[in-house]
């Protein structure tokens, strides 16, 4: 069955109980998300497995310095098996510390760099956010280094997930002082990890993405696909390493789908319009990117793909760079 607004398709082994975590299996596909739209029309030859070998790799590597996971066994070629929490019903009572064995219905957020496609320039373009709450002297510059990570709070069931402060993430997550504190940790330290890494790798973690589960153990469990171009903001040499080159091309053609005005209108999702497909030139250049970078994360080189900066380069090119 496919996960809403995921590239990954879910299959359920063993149930979760209020005791008990059940087992599943994530199977990533070929396909891209934009704009909270879900499934985009094409498809990118390899970027399911090179996705999953990446995840795996940081699963691994994370799991080593310290930083419990759910993953469970890689299934080559483009599939983890791991533990599955249970799922929080929309409106329920509030969650507890005690409940245990869910998924937090919240995703902490995490900023290196200000790139060209932070939501950060957005929203202090807007009003919504200002220098001093994310401890900035004044309004930044497109590509500028934070002196320190930015953690932040988002929702992560929602239509459109929205950012939320701290006292509200620590409400929706149901956790206690001692384990919503554990779970910033945990998001600072994995940070520091996959940053590192990319570092040696040449490559700029410019922010990214944490979703957890609390276990039947009352553990911060880290879950999803962590340092993954799909969770991450990747770049080599000033270029995007994934799904912000795609998201570009629409944003400048005039393309987006306006999916937040289309939800706040009441406008059902079976009358949205149709997201146009990408120009077919996009579609090798994309797939040499995401096999590229897998190779370049991971050390496994399986496709014979252009090194990273022949890659990047092809796309710059492609959009005109």
């Amino acid at each position: 069955m496919p996960v809403l607004h995921s590239t990954k398709n879910l299959k359920i082994i063993e149930p979760p109980t209020a005791t008990r975590e059940g087992v599943a299996v994530f199977e990533y596909t070929d396909t891209y998300t934009v704009f909270h739209y879900g499934r985009m029309p094409d498809e990118i030859a390899g970027k399911g497995e090179a996705i999953c070998r990446m995840a795996v790799f940081n699963f691994m590597m994370l799991e080593a310095a310290g930083v419990p996971t759910h993953f469970r066994r890689f299934i080559a070629p483009n599939r983890i098996e791991f533990d599955l929490a249970r799922l929080p019903a929309p409106n329920a009572e509030p969650l507890i510390p005690e409940t245990g064995n869910y998924l937090i219905p919240v995703q902490v957020l995490f900023r290196n760099e200000l790139p060209q496609g932070s939501s950060v320039h957005r929203r202090l373009a807007t009003g919504a956010l200002t220098p001093a709450e994310i401890g900035l002297p004044g309004i930044p510059k497109v590509g500028d280094k934070l002196q320190n990570p930015l953690i932040e709070y988002a929702t992560m069931l929602e239509d459109i997930n929205r950012f939320i402060g701290g006292p509200e993430a620590q409400r929706l997550a149901g956790l206690s002082d001692e384990q919503f504190q554990t779970m910033r940790d945990t998001t600072v330290k994995v940070n520091k990890v996959l940053t590192g890494h990319a570092r040696k790798l040449g490559l700029s973690h410019c922010d990214g993405k944490a979703e957890y589960l609390v276990s039947s153990a009352a553990r911060i469990v880290l879950a999803d696909s962590p340092g993954t171009p799909d969770e991450s903001r990747l770049m080599y040499n000033g270029m995007h390493c994934g799904k912000q080159v795609l998201r570009n091309w629409y944003v400048d053609n005039g393309l987006e789908v306006p999916v937040s005005k289309l939800i706040a209108e009441g406008v059902p999702r079976s009358r949205w319009p149709q997201p146009a497909p990408l120009p077919p030139e996009f579609l090798p250049v994309m797939s040499d990117l995401y096999r590229s970078l897998s190779e370049t994360w991971t050390g496994e080189y399986l496709w014979n793909a252009p090194d990273l900066n022949a890659a990047t380069q092809s796309v710059a090119r492609l959009i005109g760079r």
